[in-house]
C-alpha cells in the first residue's frame, strides 16, 4: 500500500468526477452548439446518443483486447483522460456540422472507457475489504455529476458555452494527472502479461460472476431511462394538476443527485451486511417504485409526488456500487480490469434498448402508465440473485 493510503481514495473520486465531466458537459451545451452551428432539433437526440455508442464501443474493444490488465491502469486513466479532452477541445473550433460534432462526441465516448471502468478497477486494486464503501464514493460522485448540468439549467447564466467547454477539457486533464502522479499500481493488482481475446468470457464460466452481471444488467435497464426521464414525470403530473407549480430543472437534479449519497449509505452497509442482500433490497425496492409509479401519478399531492421520486432517486442507484463490487470480487483476479470493462459495455448498450423503448411508447400510452416498463429489468436481475442472496 502507498505511503499516503488515505489520500488515494479522494484522488480517485475527484480524478473521476473531472474526467467524466467530459461527458456530462456535453449534456449542458446540446443546445448551444444546435443554436451555434444551425443545427436541425433532432441533432440534439444524435450528439447525446453517440456518446453512448463510443463508450459502449470503446468499452468493448478495451475489454477484447484486456488493455486495463496487460497495462497500467493510472496510465491508460491519464492517456484516455488527455486524448478525450482534446477532441472535447475541438468542439469549440469554428465551422462545426453535424457530421464533425458526432465524431467528436463518438471519440469523447470511446476514450470514456478507459476513464469510468478503469476507475473502478483502480479502486478494486487498492481496497479489497471495504471495496463496497470506496466504489460507493466513486459511483457516488458520478451520480452528482450526471445531475449537474440540470442543475445548470435552474439559473440563467451568461457564461458562455465555448468557456465551459475549454473549463471541462482543462479540469478532466488535470483530473488524469492527479492519477498518473499519485496513483500508482495499487498492491492488488494482478497483471495479465499476455493478450487473451476470450479473456472476457472467461469469467462468465464463474455462477456467482454471472449472478452479480445479472444484477447489473437488469439495474441498467431501469437506471438510465429513469434519469432520462424524470424530467417528462415531472412535467407529466404539473399537467395533470394544472394548479401546482415546481422548478422541473431544480427537481430533476435533486432527484438524481441525491442518489449520489444512497450509493454512500449503501457502501458503508456493505461493510456490515452481505454485499449481495443489500444490492438485492435496493433492486427490489426499485422495482416495486416501477411497479406502483401509475399509483402514484393518481395523487393530486406534490408532496407524495416529489418524495417518492426523491426515493425512487435513490433506491435506482444504491445498488450500483454493489454490482461492481461483487463483479470485481468474483472475476478472475488477473482479469479483473476485463471484467468490468466488458459488464459496462454490455450494461450501457442495456440502456438504450430501454430508453428507446420508453421513448416510443410514450408516444402512443398515457405517460402515467409507461414506467412500469422499467420493472423488467430489475425482475431479471432479482431472479438472477435470488438463489444465491
Amino acid at each position: 500500500m502507498m505511503k499516503h493510503s488515505k489520500l488515494v481514495l479522494p484522488i480517485i473520486v475527484i480524478s473521476q468526477f473531472c474526467c467524466t465531466s467530459l461527458w456530462f458537459a456535453g449534456n449542458g451545451v446540446m443546445k448551444d452548439l444546435v443554436e451555434a452551428f444551425n443545427l436541425e432539433i433532432s441533432a440534439v437526440g444524435h450528439l447525446t446518443s453517440v456518446v453512448q455508442f463510443g463508450f459502449i464501443l470503446g468499452t468493448l474493444i478495451f475489454a477484447l483486447l484486456t488493455i486495463v490488465d496487460r497495462f497500467s491502469p493510472s496510465k491508460v486513466f491519464f492517456v484516455c483522460a488527455i486524448i478525450g479532452s482534446l477532441f472535447n477541445l475541438t468542439t469549440v473550433l469554428d465551422n462545426q456540422t453535424i457530421h464533425s460534432l458526432i465524431t467528436i462526441r463518438f471519440f469523447t465516448g470511446f476514450f470514456l472507457a478507459g476513464i469510468y471502468p478503469v476507475g473502478m478497477k483502480i479502486a478494486a486494486d487498492y481496497y479489497d475489504i471495504g471495496l463496497g464503501l470506496s466504489l460507493g464514493y466513486l459511483v457516488g460522485a458520478l451520480v452528482i455529476g450526471t445531475a449537474f448540468p440540470h442543475f445548470l439549467k435552474v439559473f440563467d447564466t451568461d457564461v458562455s458555452w465555448q468557456y465551459l467547454l475549454v473549463f471541462i477539457s482543462i479540469i478532466a486533464a488535470f483530473g488524469g494527472v492527479l492519477i498518473l502522479l499519485f496513483v500508482p499500481n495499487g498492491p492488488y493488482r494482478k497483471v495479465s502479461q499476455k493478450l487473451q481475446l476470450g479473456a472476457w468470457s472467461e469469467n462468465f464460466k464463474n455462477k456467482n460472476f454471472r449472478s452479480a452481471a445479472f444484477g447489473y444488467f437488469g439495474h441498467m435497464w431501469e437506471l438510465y431511462a429513469f434519469w432520462a426521464f424524470v424530467p417528462l414525470m415531472l412535467s407529466t403530473f404539473l399537467s395533470k394538476n394544472p394548479s401546482l407549480s415546481f422548478n422541473v430543472p431544480l427537481w430533476s437534479f435533486l432527484i438524481i443527485a441525491i442518489g449520489g449519497f444512497a450509493c454512500i449509505a449503501s457502501g458503508y452497509l456493505s461493510l456490515n451486511y452481505k454485499t449481495k442482500r443489500i444490492a438485492f433490497v435496493a433492486l427490489l425496492l426499485s422495482c416495486l417504485c416501477c411497479l406502483v409509479s401509475p399509483f402514484i401519478f393518481q395523487s393530486s399531492s406534490q408532496y407524495l409526488f416529489l418524495g417518492f421520486l426523491l426515493f425512487w432517486g435513490m433506491v435506482v442507484i444504491a445498488d450500483s456500487p454493489l454490482f461492481s463490487t461483487l463483479v470485481a470480487q468474483n472475476a478472475i483476479p488477473k482479469f479483473k480490469g476485463t471484467a468490468l470493462t466488458m459488464v459496462n459495455c454490455i450494461g450501457f448498450s442495456i440502456t438504450i434498448i430501454s430508453i428507446q423503448l420508453i421513448n416510443y411508447v410514450a408516444s402512443i400510452w398515457n405517460p402515467s402508465y409507461i414506467f412500469m416498463l422499467l420493472a423488467i429489468g430489475p425482475i431479471f436481475g432479482l431472479i438472477a440473485l435470488y438463489k444465491k442472496t
